[in-house]
């Protein structure tokens, strides 16, 4: 392990951030060609276009060459972020508050070159630093971050950095957030874009950091190729963008979450609308006409403004006599049935909706959309049918992790549901859920820290137990289970208490199911071959 000049440590490296060569724009010119808009842009990764007027090759690693950033936290997006601020040329160093040992897996992929403090965030990171990219994990009230913005330093997210590396390039960047749906609506978007030959990159809060995917294309040399860069995004995520603005952008509701990150419902809001603070009167901003709050929220925008909704006829995408419609101005275009959509429940009725608008305003077809819908059964996690066992469903709904998303799920089954819920508490009231399981639920199993006040909130509405962990959650909820009903894991609540992520949450779910299924099925060959 070696040691930069003020005593840290990094690993090894070869230099990459060298002077740039220079570029022949002359001998360059037939490795441009023609993107969308008329511009030309080169397939090298070295250059960008930097306008219409004049074609002009840039080396794109001069916007981030030997530029000392610090970036806090090392998941994911700080991973990914490190990442592509090396291949730029950058002088990077990663800081968390874990301590190595828990951080090996990330370090060891780290590139080299990279500076690693571990343990804290300690402001003398700062005496160096020009830019601060923050992970949307880390709250921005901690003092480091107050003491880069006393010395000027700017605080930026890793989408952020992904769209300031982007932007020369000249591509429209589709968003998608709000409460819940949002994976679901950035898949079908992804799949219909692309399903129409479109040429895309999808990332975000979906799991895949888009510094990731930018790095990738870069190195690939396509990304002035691309049509379009599509993310789900998070309020933490908004919380640290600046310049950040989405030729599309798309909120699809507004429920109360994250209450333990912030002062209320209204400073949540305020966070989902800096969607689309940059846009301006060229862009479009899609927007459920059926949630006031959204409703409300979206009057604030500069953008033009399209709508969907399951209520009433809007420019945009409603419901029809059972079908899903488009119209953006040039007439209606109906796109399916309901009744054929892969994906089932009123809130995926929603999610279709959105996606079809955004999809229908970036330039797919309605055959694209359609073949999409009818074929797309959801993702991992939402909804999910895990299995049957002597007729009792199980489900794996983990990415349920607030009120509003347990209600769409409830609102999408009928009577008999076993439910359980619990987790970590994000500073939720689980009392509106009364109304959604009197006569539908049948039982409630709750588990981890919050198991005690929602037992509280929701005492008496069902028959009630209390499971030490997941496996002894699933084995309780059978045993209250009827045939015909379906046993649902939709937690309500944030994972990090019992297990890594809700996707490790899932995952333990469908184990546990998994394993009961397989004692089920042994102690009925037993009881058969007694009888022989």
């Amino acid at each position: 392990m070696a040691r930069a000049q003020d005593g840290r440590e990094v690993l090894d490296s070869g230099d990459n951030s060298g002077p740039a060569e220079p570029v022949d724009i002359e001998a360059e010119m037939n490795g441009f060609e023609t993107g969308a808009d008329g511009c030309r842009f080169s397939m090298d990764v070295n250059l960008i276009r930097t306008g219409c007027d004049e074609l002009q090759a840039v080396d794109i690693r001069d916007t981030m060459r030997s530029r000392n950033v610090v970036v806090a936290g090392l998941g994911r997006s700080g991973l990914a972020a490190a990442r592509l601020l090396r291949f730029l040329g950058a002088e990077v160093t990663v800081t968390d508050t874990r301590e190595r040992d828990l951080l090996a897996v990330n370090i060891a992929r780290l590139p080299d070159g990279t500076g690693i403090e571990t343990g804290g965030h300690p402001v003398s990171l700062l005496d160096d630093a020009e830019t601060v990219v923050v992970s949307p994990g880390i709250s921005l009230d901690q003092p480091f971050f107050a003491s880069a913005a006393e010395r000027g330093i700017e605080v930026i997210g890793e989408m952020e950095l992904a769209f300031r590396v982007l932007r020369p390039f000249g591509i429209p960047w589709v968003a998608v957030t709000g409460t819940n749906g949002k994976s679901t609506t950035t898949t079908l978007i992804h799949l219909i874009l692309t399903g129409a030959g479109q040429r895309v990159i999808t990332g975000g809060n979906i799991g895949t950091p888009i510094s990731d995917e930018v790095l990738r294309v870069l190195e690939e040399g396509s990304a002035g190729a691309l049509d379009h860069v599509v993310v789900e995004v998070s309020s933490f995520q908004l919380e640290s963008i600046r310049d950040f603005a989405p030729s599309v952008a798309a909120v699809l509701n507004v429920t109360p979450d994250h209450l333990d990150r912030y002062d209320g419902l209204g400073g949540y809001v305020e966070a989902k609308a800096r969607i689309f603070m940059n846009q301006t009167a060229a862009d479009r901003l899609v927007l459920n006409l059926d949630d006031p709050v959204v409703r409300r929220t979206g009057e604030q925008a500069a953008s033009e403004p399209f709508y969907f909704s399951t209520k009433e006829r809007v420019r945009g995408a409603y419901v029809r006599d059972g079908l899903i419609c488009v119209d953006t101005g040039g007439g209606e275009v109906v796109i399916s049935s309901i009744r054929d959509l892969g994906m089932k429940g009123a809130h995926n009725t929603e999610n279709a909706l959105a996606a079809s608008l955004v999809a229908s305003l970036c330039g797919a077809d309605a055959d694209a959309v359609r073949s999409v819908l009818s074929g797309f059964r959801g993702l991992e996690h939402r909804m999910e049918f895990v299995a049957e066992i002597d007729g009792v469903g199980f489900y794996n709904d983990s990415k349920g992790t607030n009120i509003g998303a347990v209600t769409k799920s409830l609102e999408g089954l009928q009577d008999g549901v076993v439910l359980i819920l619990g987790g970590r508490d994000k500073g939720g009231d689980f009392t509106p859920l009364r109304e959604y399981m009197d006569g539908r639920v049948r039982g409630l199993v709750v588990i981890g820290e919050a198991g005690g006040k929602i037992l509280g909130q929701l005492g008496g509405v069902a028959p009630s137990a209390e499971a030490e962990d997941m496996a002894d959650a699933v084995a309780k909820a059978f045993s209250m289970a009827r045939p015909g009903d379906v046993v649902l894991l939709s937690p309500g609540c944030a994972s990090f208490d019992m297990f890594e992520d809700f996707e490790h949450r899932g995952r333990v779910f469908k184990e546990s199911v998994t394993r009961l299924k397989e004692v089920r099925v042994a102690g009925s060959a037993r009881g058969k071959r007694h009888e022989t």
